[in-house]
């Protein structure tokens, strides 16, 4: 009697690897200046990332002045029947939106690293433009 042992080898068909996640980036410039499209580009974050999406909301601008500790508290009047930015904010973040400030902004407007919020990143223009390309 011939015992032939065979093996079992998977090849790169039989490997199943897990979709890639979806992208979504929201790029805001309006700040103080205009809070509700600040807030709607939060809204817009959290949406996305809630629905499992690695989201990235990118700040230029006068959004960038939104992100500096204790801004929002000392500059946001907050509308009736409206999220505050702070609210937005926290959801985001808790979320897992990254929330990222454009240097070139923040050296135009002398605002350094460690005056961002806990949690806020700087980041080129070229990060932008990488995740535009992938999303």
């Amino acid at each position: 009697m011939d015992e032939t042992k065979t093996e079992s080898t998977a090849s790169s068909a039989d490997v199943s690897e897990a979709p890639p996640k979806s992208s979504f980036v929201v790029m805001c410039a309006s700040g103080f200046d205009n809070p509700a499209r600040m807030r709607s580009a939060l809204m817009f974050a959290s949406l996305s990332a809630a629905a499992e999406m690695d989201t990235v909301l990118f700040c230029v601008q006068s959004a960038v002045d939104v992100m500096v500790k204790g801004a929002i508290e000392k500059n946001e009047t907050p509308e009736p029947g409206a999220p505050t930015l702070l609210e937005r904010l926290e959801e985001s973040m808790d979320l897992g939106v990254s929330i990222q400030c454009c240097t070139q902004t923040m050296n135009n407007r002398g605002i350094k690293t460690e005056d961002l919020i806990e949690g806020v990143e700087p980041a080129g223009a070229m990060s932008l433009i990488d995740l535009s390309s992938r999303s």
